[in-house]
């Protein structure tokens, strides 16, 4: 366990998230080998069919992996306070909801597919290869819930190492087990998608059984299963508000991939890579933008106000950095990078790439103070502000579908994350400098309140 409330916050911050950014890494790979090995193998088509879904596997996905790290929030703030006995509460608490949300979303989900994939306007020639897939994914969404729980619980008491040893060991299986399905088997995309939850499967049972031998102290016992009205509605509260922030940035996403998919196969296809690149570039900013949220959520435990600003600001610098590195690279290696994930030589589908993210990279010392910001908001418990920046981001998006897209094409979608990016992180500082325990440098409230 590592504790986040003594000692250099920038060293603290990049010892933290060096395994947790190693992790996402690995994790990210998941995809990318789907990405190359469909790609290479089955053809623009059955990649075009993972491409169109991935809006919406990133709103529900996304929405159960933010409600984990909500929920994981007060862990670490019961860590900080070192208060054993409440921390077991939240981890008991953090199970119930955690698999009841999940249950109804796989139903839900499942239920209502064709009419999402026809909201998408999902072309008809690779309609029934992208609703196999996602299909598949969804019905394991239990398994993914499951590691998100497990990882969330470890990463607030700071122990960002183990999960990226076990994650390193499925990434290889799930490699492995692409290959044979698609290229031994002759399996279509349904192989992919087996494949990635079969490995996700083996990290699952991995972290189970370190938890149970290493960390006894996290485990609840009867009585933190005790129910708590008070503790289940800030649990929920808390969760519900980051899960709803990264879905209505899901939501948007959705709407953006509805209108990026008039487009045809090709402007798929060059999305599709532009994003999985974004991705790769956007994830250290993401693992720095955790870190805050639990270096902000234990200080926050232990009273330690001025540390939090310690470590936004620390953590604010980090990322302009990598931001600078994220540009050099992107301007000299896009098309060789768009090549090196989807296995595709078409020249088109490289060259609308590397507009897209010569656009968009230079942007990200914008993104930086929003994911930094937004992640520290929700470490010291505003709810309000972090979720008030998504709607304005679901907004745009929107209005980007509606407006800019009809008149200006695929270069109105280039330009739209940038313009919301700027007044997402208005919004995010502002809420920051007047929120009431940052502006006094205190607690206002007691922390046992909340159970």
């Amino acid at each position: 366990m590592k504790k986040l409330t003594e000692g250099s916050p920038i060293k603290l911050i990049l010892s933290f998230s060096m395994p947790l950014l190693f992790g996402n890494i690995f994790q990210l790979f998941y995809n990318l080998a789907d990405t190359r090995i469909v790609g290479e193998t089955l053809g623009e088509n059955a990649l075009a069919a993972l491409g169109a879904t991935s809006a919406i596997n990133t709103v529900i996905i996304g929405f159960l992996n933010g409600l984990t790290n909500g929920f994981s929030l007060l862990t670490a703030r019961f860590f900080g306070a070192k208060d054993e006995k409440h921390m077991r509460h939240t981890v008991a608490a953090t199970l119930v909801l955690g698999f009841a949300t999940a249950a109804v979303l796989t139903l839900l989900s499942l239920v209502f597919l064709d009419p999402l994939l026809h909201m998408l306007n999902t072309p008809d020639d690779i309609f029934s290869q992208a609703k196999t897939y996602i299909r598949i994914i969804f019905a394991g969404m239990a398994v993914t819930m499951c590691y998100n729980i497990c990882a969330s619980i470890l990463r607030a008491v700071g122990d960002t190492v183990t999960p990226l040893v076990f994650l390193i060991i499925s990434t290889l299986v799930n490699v492995f087990l692409d290959i044979l399905f698609i290229k031994g088997f002759g399996s279509n995309v349904e192989g992919a998608a087996y494949a990635t939850l079969i490995s996700q499967f083996l990290s699952v049972m991995l972290c189970v059984i370190y938890i149970f031998r290493k960390y006894r102290i996290l485990i609840p016992d009867k009585e933190s299963f005790k129910f708590s009205a008070n503790l289940a509605g800030e649990m929920y509260a808390t969760g519900l508000s980051m899960g709803l922030m990264i879905s209505l940035v899901g939501i948007g996403t959705v709407i953006m991939q509805g209108t990026i998919n008039i487009f045809g196969t090709d402007i798929i296809v060059s999305h599709t890579a532009s994003r999985k690149i974004s991705d790769m570039f956007m994830m250290p900013i993401s693992v720095f933008g955790m870190a805050a949220a639990t270096f902000a959520g234990q200080n926050y435990g232990a009273g330690k106000i001025k540390r939090v600003k310690q470590g936004v600001y620390s953590a604010t610098i980090i990322t302009w950095v990598w931001s600078l590195i994220v540009v050099t690279v992107a301007y000299a290696f896009t098309p060789f990078l768009t090549h090196l994930i989807t296995g595709i030589d078409n020249a088109e589908i490289i060259d609308i790439s590397r507009k897209y993210l010569w656009i968009n990279t230079p942007f990200y010392f914008v993104l930086d103070i929003v994911i930094v910001f937004r992640n520290a908001l929700q470490g010291v418990g505003d709810k309000i502000t972090p979720i008030l920046s998504s709607i304005l981001e679901l907004a745009g998006k929107f209005a980007v579908a509606v407006a800019l897209a009809p008149r200006l094409g695929y270069f109105g979608v280039m330009i739209s994350e940038p313009l919301v990016w700027i007044g997402m992180a208005i919004i995010l500082a502002i809420g920051f400098y007047h929120n009431k325990a940052i502006r006094k440098g205190k607690i206002t409230a007691d922390i046992e309140t909340q159970t």
